[in-house]
């Protein structure tokens, strides 16, 4: 099989359920606007997926996580809420473990047909272009990956 030529574009199947990484960051709110753009546009159902480790920042500080299951789940589901609010149907999903690797399982357990990441996220620092997660899924995804751009202009 060759590759398409000049006039012929790749055609990809439309996504069913698309996997967006939430974290509360500036850079995960526009990956969940595009998600839900792309997500509509496609008729997919998006699952919003937050990664969790030993400690997590609860209002600016960071605190053990297995004390504050509670109030994560609440945090993700104010950072999905533009979801609900463009009528995507959407969940989410809160998983022990390291971002790249808890969102990798995802996609496959969800059988996900496209991932929507922010450049950054709350763990990365200033200056970084591309975060360690956008990265990791960048490098290993079975699936394409969208990432946003911290400055793009949101749909």
């Amino acid at each position: 099989m060759s590759a398409p030529g000049p006039s012929e574009a790749p055609v990809f199947p439309r996504p069913r359920r698309l996997v967006v990484g939430v974290d509360g960051s500036h850079d995960s709110a526009r990956a969940v606007a595009t998600a839900a753009t792309l997500a509509a546009a496609c008729g997919a159902e998006v699952v919003g997926v937050h990664a969790v480790g030993l400690m997590h920042r609860i209002d600016g500080e960071m605190r053990p996580s297995d004390q504050n299951r509670e109030r994560i789940a609440t945090d993700v589901a104010t950072w999905a809420a533009p979801l609900g609010e463009r009528d995507v149907p959407y969940r989410t999903v809160i998983e022990d473990g390291p971002p790249g690797l808890v969102l990798l399982r995802v996609v496959e357990r969800e059988e996900a047909g496209l991932v929507v990441l922010g450049t950054r996220g709350l763990g990365s620092s200033e200056g970084v272009v591309l975060g360690s997660t956008s990265h990791h899924l960048v490098q290993h995804s079975p699936v394409p990956v969208v990432v946003v751009p911290h400055d793009a202009a949101l749909p």
